[in-house]
């Protein structure tokens, strides 16, 4: 058949021109429906994973008259609101400090009864907001909220304390950020505090109708850091926490090297310091006992 082709009755079909052309068309659409499609799920990943809040829900005295209300500079030139609470009277303790890491929801003022507990036990803290947090600049996203902590970390460096001085406090996804931090600089000890494996595990079992472990783009990994992580660990959990199952910090647990301790809490996900406070303060005992071993090897 010579010239354009022709149908079965005898009318001049689509030139081989005008068939690339379509092609073209169709893979057009389908990658720009992949691409709004993964924008959708990037969207979608990120609003289950963040939740920053810019209200501030305390002040600094309301904890200490002697507290620091400071901003911080990461190494990415994002400023970044913090707390430095110096440790109450003449404590055993006071040569330490909890670099608190808090959870996905809120910021640094949401946790005031929980700095309380911890400044019961004669530490320093040194609390600080994740880019698009409270008073912090950018947005949040997930290498980013490890340049905060890492800022927050030479921030304590600088005041005089060394690293075996400095406990990981890793509240919930701040465990992700906390392991990081032990992983990659000097610490004296890690606390996980009602945490996770990782994101994409807690996503699987939220989402079990979603490839979430292929899609993923936010991790917090701490499962994978543990067996290379070298410092004191312990792991805190409360068997009803509707958020975070509790078999998360089991697995942490025990891909943990010694010495370790584990602390069964009490309550759900967000009110352990208010069921069980006593509970809450031992895994700083426990952390604060570990460290103590290891100075008198």
């Amino acid at each position: 058949m010579s010239g354009a082709e022709k149908t079965a009755d005898n009318r001049p079909g689509p030139s081989p021109k005008a068939k690339r052309a379509g092609l073209l068309g169709v893979l057009l659409l389908v990658l720009a429906g992949l691409v709004v499609a993964k924008l959708m799920l990037r969207k979608f990943e990120y609003a289950n994973v963040y939740h920053p809040s810019r209200q501030a829900d305390s002040a600094i005295t309301d904890l200490s008259n002697d507290g620091e209300d400071l901003f911080l500079v990461s190494a990415d030139d994002t400023k970044l609101h913090a707390w430095f609470i110096p440790a109450k009277g003449d404590s055993e303790n006071s040569d330490c400090v909890v670099l608190y890491c808090h959870g996905n929801g809120g910021n640094l003022t949401s946790r005031g009864p929980h700095y309380r507990l911890l400044l019961e036990l004669g530490v320093n803290i040194m609390t600080f907001d994740y880019r698009g947090y409270g008073q912090s600049e950018g947005e949040v996203d997930e290498d980013g909220t490890y340049h905060d902590a890492f800022a927050a970390y030479d921030w304590v460096i600088e005041r005089g304390f060394t690293g075996q001085q400095i406990i990981a406090w890793g509240e919930s996804l701040g465990g992700g950020v906390a392991s990081r931090v032990a992983l990659d600089r000097k610490v004296g000890a890690l606390i996980l505090n009602c945490s996770f494996t990782s994101t994409p595990d807690v996503g699987a079992e939220w989402f079990p109708f979603l490839p979430v472990r292929y899609l993923a783009s936010i991790h917090y990994d701490t499962h994978s850091r543990l067996p290379e992580i070298k410092c004191p660990v312990v792991v805190m959990h409360a068997k009803d926490d509707n958020i975070i199952p509790f078999h998360h910090s089991e697995k942490n647990f025990a891909a943990a090297n010694e010495p370790k301790i584990f602390v069964e809490q009490e309550g759900g996900h967000n009110d352990g310091v208010f069921a069980a406070p006593e509970k809450f303060k031992e895994g700083l005992r426990a952390a604060l006992k570990l460290m103590s071993d290891q100075k008198a090897k």
